[in-house]
């Protein structure tokens, strides 16, 4: 299976063209996701590097900082190259930074908390129309129907484009679906946390994107010498072995990597090149099966 094959593109709401290696900017925050990284030169050299290796999708939340990693995305790529996917998020309110013992977030769904987030990621953003609107969590506190029904209504006036979700199971993505179009999802998944199957599965049946974070754990495997041979082979890095293997493993996933290095950055998104074998895969997979 060739590159061309194995599409480095997808649509998103079956219009957005976007590489599938993209680029997930919530490390470029201070510890805990919480104020601005320690060197924002940095932080904006990483973003156009990015740009110039061919990113063209960009996710962020209006959480992440809370608000400078929007910033950060703004001052580095503004005015933002044609055909650039930024996809933000709302939902998620963050009191503090996160520690092991505290994620330190609530949800909010309600439609004062998504109107004020959406103006604010407009403003920090510099954008008029928000690409991608993703609901960073459903408040079990409100249906999921009705904090569509706000985010359909942001479309309509053209504050939003497409709208996503996370963290989400199907039931709840068809409960969505029957209020408003849903573009992508986003969950964790990984070559070692394969739980959500069934949600890749009913992605890729709908062409909605799916977005896997944390896409480049590996556990142990990363250190095992099967893991060593199987990049041996492919010519990749043990680190590129992941995230090859997702893109593989489906045409709908768009990867998001994140890293506050330009040398990681730049090996990640040369994963796009690498060709596992059909035998590779099946090892892979059978290697985690016995590691689970």
């Amino acid at each position: 299976m060739g590159m061309m094959a194995k599409s480095a593109e997808f649509k998103i709401g079956g219009e957005l063209p976007v590489c599938r290696m993209g680029y997930g900017a919530m490390q470029l925050t201070g510890p805990g996701v919480w104020g601005p990284p320690d060197d924002e030169d940095n932080a904006r050299a990483v973003l156009r590097r990015a740009i110039e290796l061919g990113v063209n999708f960009i996710d962020t939340a209006d959480v992440y900082g809370p608000d400078d990693n929007e910033r950060i995305i703004r001052e580095a790529l503004y005015p933002y190259p044609a055909g650039l996917v930024i996809g933000t998020k709302a939902g998620l309110v963050r009191a503090g930074p996160a520690t092991r013992e505290n994620p330190g977030i609530s949800m909010d769904g309600s439609e004062h908390h998504i109107r004020n987030a959406v103006e604010g990621s407009l403003r920090k953003l510099a954008l008029e129309c928000i690409d991608l609107y993703q609901l960073h969590r459903i408040d079990p506190a409100i249906p999921v129907e009705e904090t569509m029904g706000i985010f359909r209504d942001l479309r309509d006036e053209g504050k939003i484009r497409h709208i996503g979700l996370s963290e989400v199971g199907v039931e709840e993505i068809k409960r969505a679906r029957s209020v408003v179009e849903i573009a992508t999802v986003q969950n964790v998944y990984n070559l070692v946390t394969r739980n959500h199957e069934d949600v890749l599965n009913y992605c890729e049946q709908n062409m909605i994107a799916f977005i896997p974070f944390w896409p480049l754990h590996s556990g142990h495997l990363a250190r095992s010498e099967a893991m060593h041979d199987i990049a041996k082979r492919s010519g990749a890095t043990t680190a590129q072995v992941a995230p090859a293997w997702l893109l593989q493993k489906s045409p709908s996933i768009i990867l998001i990597p994140g890293t506050s290095s330009i040398e990681h950055l730049e090996q990640n998104i040369s994963a796009l090149d690498v060709e596992l074998s059909a035998a590779d895969i099946a090892a892979l997979e059978l290697m985690v099966g016995n590691q689970t």
